[in-house]
């Protein structure tokens, strides 16, 4: 059929007066572009077929993975391959004396093939990549890295074959000769392939999910992981800035990951409170019976009180010096009504750690730290929490006849200057 329609349009030129050789140059040229614009016809007749077809399926259903086919195009870029198709199957017979332009349309027709096919490849896999994220353990497991990976073979491949089609070579023979430049290579893609090293390690050994609270001071990130790609990780810092982090640095380098805190039961308080050490003492009468009168410490104080009379009677101890025999302390005594008071208190985790412990006391006096799991872990809930129990404590102390301590300005030293002048002046 082809050949009829050159042989009708040679007729054609030589009624123009065109001599054979001319005509025949001019009908096979007319042959290829009616091909090419039938081609070019037949993609978009399949184009709008497929896409009515697509869009009335995607209308009627909420399957994920229509939509993500739809979405990406996978379709679309198969009607690519039609004009490719009927170009390369009708070059020969449209242009049977045009050799040269035959074999260009030819390698032209292989380069569009091979570039549309890892096109397509691209698509299928950015629409399993959808899929796979359709499901909760995506947030555990990206596969984004090795999605990323997969589209740089591809690509790398896709160049390979068309150099392979420009050359006339075969494959192998490129991949032999790219061998000699595999130190270059190396170089070229050196965070790409330490990118997907790094993304392994990381998927494999459950480092690093998206959503995760991460801190790395070296990369001034504290914020959480947006994304985790093959060379980078985004962090969205607490300020809203964004941080990106080279992937293998994670691997490389230390951070910090927050989420074991975020599964527990709580978030941790680890909060101190210095005593001054010249307000610790021991307890007279007096003081127990005022200390008594504080509901939460009433039977701790009965109890101890007992425990430690029955102890310096049994051993014979002399109590009317206060050094012999054991005696209950004003710091002691606000131990135990703090730990009272954390016990009784419903924002805290009772199924973890609570505890309030003297720490070693420094130049600055005694530290007394509360340690305990607040029960909401959302930030703003957490220093609420923190902040209240601290209001309390602070609040608290000088009942005990404790003081906090807290380092002296300048205005305290005038103060205090004032105050020795005037007594000395009276």
């Amino acid at each position: 059929m082809i050949n009829k329609y050159i042989q009708f349009l040679i007729k054609i030129g030589e009624e123009f007066k065109y001599s054979t050789e001319t005509a025949t140059i001019i009908a096979e040229l007319i042959t290829f572009l009616t091909i090419l614009a039938i081609s070019i016809l037949v993609f978009f007749l399949c184009k709008l077929i497929i896409n009515k077809g697509v869009t009335y399926l995607n209308r009627k259903t909420d399957n994920i993975f229509v939509k993500l086919v739809v979405s990406n195009k996978v379709f679309t870029r198969l009607c690519l391959l039609v004009p490719t198709y009927i170009i390369r199957e009708t070059a020969i017979d449209a242009m049977p004396t045009l050799t040269r332009l035959q074999h260009f349309v030819i390698i032209l027709t292989r380069i569009y093939e091979v570039f549309v096919y890892t096109r397509i490849i691209d698509s299928i896999l950015n629409v399993i990549h959808g899929v796979y994220n359709s499901y909760e353990m995506s947030k555990s497991k990206p596969i984004k890295g090795v999605i990323q990976v997969l589209k740089f073979f591809a690509y790398i491949i896709c160049v390979l074959l068309i150099l392979a089609v420009l050359t006339n070579k075969q494959l192998s023979n490129i991949l032999i000769g790219l061998g000699t430049l595999s130190a270059v290579l190396m170089l070229v893609f050196k965070d790409p392939i330490l990118g997907f090293v790094g993304s392994i390690q990381l998927t494999i050994n459950d480092m690093l999910r998206i959503g995760d609270w991460i801190v790395m001071t070296k990369n001034n990130a504290d914020g959480e992981v947006l994304d985790i790609g093959l060379t980078t990780v985004k962090v969205q810092n607490w300020d809203n800035t964004i941080t990106t982090i080279p992937t293998y640095s994670l691997i490389s380098e230390s951070f910090t990951n927050w989420r074991g805190m975020s599964e527990s039961g709580g978030r941790r308080i680890a909060r101190s409170i210095i005593i001054d050490a010249d307000t610790v003492k021991f307890c007279t009468l007096e003081m127990l019976e005022r200390f008594k009168k504080y509901q939460l410490v009433e039977r701790y104080i009965s109890d101890k009180e007992a425990e430690i009379t029955f102890y310096n009677k049994e051993n014979n101890i002399d109590t009317s010096n206060l050094v012999n025999g054991r005696r209950q302390t004003n710091i002691g005594i606000f131990r135990a009504y703090l730990r009272e008071y954390l016990m009784s208190n419903p924002n805290l985790n009772h199924n973890m750690t609570l505890m309030v412990r003297q720490l070693t006391p420094t130049e600055y006096g005694i530290p007394i730290q509360v340690y305990a799991f607040s029960a909401n872990k959302e930030w703003k809930a957490y220093e609420n929490i923190q902040s209240d129990i601290f209001d309390h404590i602070y609040a608290v102390v000088p009942m005990f006849d404790l003081r906090v301590y807290q380092k002296p300005s300048s205005n305290t030293i005038t103060r205090l200057g004032e105050e020795t002048i005037d007594n000395l002046k009276h």
